[in-house]
């Protein structure tokens, strides 16, 4: 749980609106509140914080260095609340929508909010309608399975191997760790973990199905050491977060996206284990059913936008 030094979002927006104008009176203007209402707020956000934010003068009102920090620190803050909003509009009942889309867990989780915004804003600086697109968040290979039948039309995947009736564009690269608690006995290795050795471990896993597992499973049987058998799953869970929690208790070991677990390596909740054997990096991709491009002008601008955000 978030910590009573934690500000509200809509003061974090009043923070960094400071820091872009450098005056009280024009940030009460752009948020439709007086000049007073903004200082009586900066104050309160100084006491909940427990630092000086503002630097009060004659000639106007500026970040101190602490407020410099504190903003550009709730500017990703604002960043991640606007992804989420974008990513909440398109959980919606796909017969109201214009495009519905399938996503994976990973891309839905950490990257379709990020293309949804991004989609949204450029259709509104081109003067266009703003597309409604709802998402469908499951596996790869139910993914898969959607857009095979119509379901949807457009859909994205981890899985480094598309059906061949399936067309598909790649949209970016991610990588996978293997990923242990501080006090694993891989976290001290001073050696590589071999692909072999990685292979015959049981892990901590997502469920048959997923992006993540297929394309571990994919990658290590298509490595140099040529890995028929893999190790049965220590256990299966039905999503990231319940996976890494496992991970980070000290259950076992396990295969995460880069993205999901990037704060927790920074912050050592997590540690990376390097990987001899085998390159742990996968294809992300966008799929249809057939043609050189999905039909939906808007599900190839989505496509177009993943491409340069990832």
């Amino acid at each position: 749980m978030l910590g009573s030094r934690v500000p509200g979002l809509s003061d974090l927006q009043m923070l960094v609106a400071l820091g872009d104008l450098g005056s009280l009176t024009q940030v009460g203007q752009r948020l439709g509140i007086s000049q007073q209402a903004v200082s009586a707020r900066m104050r309160a956000i100084e006491v909940t914080v427990g630092a000086t934010l503002v630097r009060r003068s004659a000639r106007g009102s500026t970040l101190t260095p602490t407020g410099l920090i504190v903003a550009n620190w709730a500017g990703d803050v604002i960043a991640a609340a606007e992804r989420l909003e974008a990513g909440i509009e398109s959980l919606r009942s796909a017969a109201t929508l214009q495009l519905p889309v399938a996503a994976s867990l990973t891309i839905a989780e950490y990257l379709l909010p990020r293309w949804l915004l991004a989609l949204r804003r450029q259709q509104t600086l081109a003067g266009d309608t703003t597309t409604q697109i709802g998402q469908t968040v499951t596996n790869s290979e139910k993914v898969i399975a959607l857009v095979r039948d119509g379901s949807v039309p457009l859909g994205f995947i981890e899985t480094p191997e598309i059906p061949a009736d399936i067309r598909s564009t790649p949209v970016g690269w991610d990588t996978l760790h293997v990923a242990v608690a501080p006090g694993h006995p891989w976290a001290r290795r001073r050696t590589p973990l071999s692909a072999r050795e990685l292979a015959r471990t049981p892990l901590v896993t997502r469920e048959e199905g997923s992006g993540t597992r297929t394309a571990l499973e994919q990658l290590l049987r298509s490595s140099p050491d040529g890995i028929d058998e893999l190790a049965s799953p220590l256990i299966e869970l039905a999503g990231t977060a319940a996976v890494r929690s496992a991970i980070a208790s000290g259950l076992a070991p396990g295969v995460l996206s880069h993205l999901a677990i990037a704060d927790d390596l920074a912050l050592g909740r997590l540690v990376a284990v390097t990987v001899t054997g085998v390159t742990l990096r996968r294809r992300l991709s966008a799929i249809w059913l057939s043609g050189p491009h999905p039909a939906e002008q808007a599900a190839q601008d989505l496509i177009a936008v993943a491409r340069r955000q990832t």
